[in-house]
């Protein structure tokens, strides 16, 4: 099988990395942006013919879409709107097209993001109507119903709390501030599910093995508050000098309202592919000891 992955140089991306060095299938990175040491093939997914070219060039069976536009609150200015919703909506759309015209499928990443309105306390399912609160889960949906509109074969997997040994995360960022803040609050009152992109990345790779079209939820096993993601993260790291304290959510005014409750339900992606979710608390520490040995 022949992979393409879009966005390779993000968080998730850089997983699929790792996880295609054991594998017999064989695997195109691609990125709007280089970076050193990593071979990467320059893909624009807004150019749809672009996109056409790459895919028949190289006989791809499937695209896994690891690009988004991922900065909620920077996605509510207006004047970023059209530039947020191609990449959201309208990129999808094109790799949606692309693939469909070699018969092969399309994995696209989605977002806890596009519930949040109603008020519930229940794990979402796939079938929970999408209730964005934000540009973000707005055009994230949108890029959801884009491509089952064009009838290709697709996998849509919406993830939450997504964390890594790359790039920009919650993870790294309460690595830094738990070792130099005498004292930091947290918001206690989202709750949720993080999951290690290593662990996603597995079962993108599991789920393409016997792909099945529809609408999966996949996050780490368990549920948590940010203030108690953030209190593992130091006690894993041994950070013990910072007082964390938990606070609510409008201490901490934002541009969006973020969801309250995002937790996501995993049983249809664990019994149609047969596969194993890790714990949240066991997959933190996997991450935390490999940024210690790098």
């Amino acid at each position: 099988m022949v992979i393409l992955v879009t966005g390779a140089n993000g968080q998730l991306g850089n997983e699929m990395r790792i996880i295609s060095k054991g594998s017999s299938d064989k695997y195109i990175f691609t990125d709007v942006n280089q970076v050193e040491g990593f071979e990467t093939t320059y893909l624009d997914i807004t150019d749809l013919e672009a996109i056409r070219k790459m895919v028949a060039g190289n006989k791809v069976d499937a695209i896994v879409n690891c690009a988004a536009w991922t900065n909620v609150d920077g996605a509510e200015d207006p004047e970023k709107y059209a530039l947020v919703e191609k990449l959201n909506a309208t990129a999808p759309e094109n790799l949606a097209i692309a693939i469909k015209e070699v018969d092969g499928w399309l994995v696209q990443i989605s977002t806890d993001y596009v519930f949040g309105k109603e008020p519930y306390n229940t794990p979402c399912k796939e079938d929970r109507k999408g209730t964005p609160t934000g540009v973000y889960g707005v055009t994230k949906l949108l890029g959801e119903q884009k491509i089952i509109a064009t009838g290709c074969k697709y996998m849509i997997i919406r993830t939450s709390w997504l964390y890594s040994e790359f790039g920009k995360n919650f993870v790294k960022t309460m690595l830094n501030l738990t070792a130099i803040k005498p004292q930091l609050k947290v918001v206690f009152d989202q709750t949720g599910t993080p999951t290690y992109a290593l662990d996603l990345a597995t079962a993108i790779v599991a789920a393409l093995k016997n792909p099945v079209s529809g609408i999966y939820h996949y996050s780490n096993e368990g549920v948590c508050s940010w203030f108690d993601f953030t209190k593992m993260i130091a006690e894993y790291v041994g950070n013990t000098g910072c007082d964390i304290q938990p606070c609510h959510s409008d201490e901490f005014p934002s541009p969006v309202k973020r969801p309250a409750y995002s937790v996501l339900d995993k049983t249809k992606v664990k019994e149609t592919f047969g596969i194993t979710v890790p714990y949240w608390t066991d997959s933190l520490r996997k991450c935390i000891a490999n940024l210690k040995n790098n």
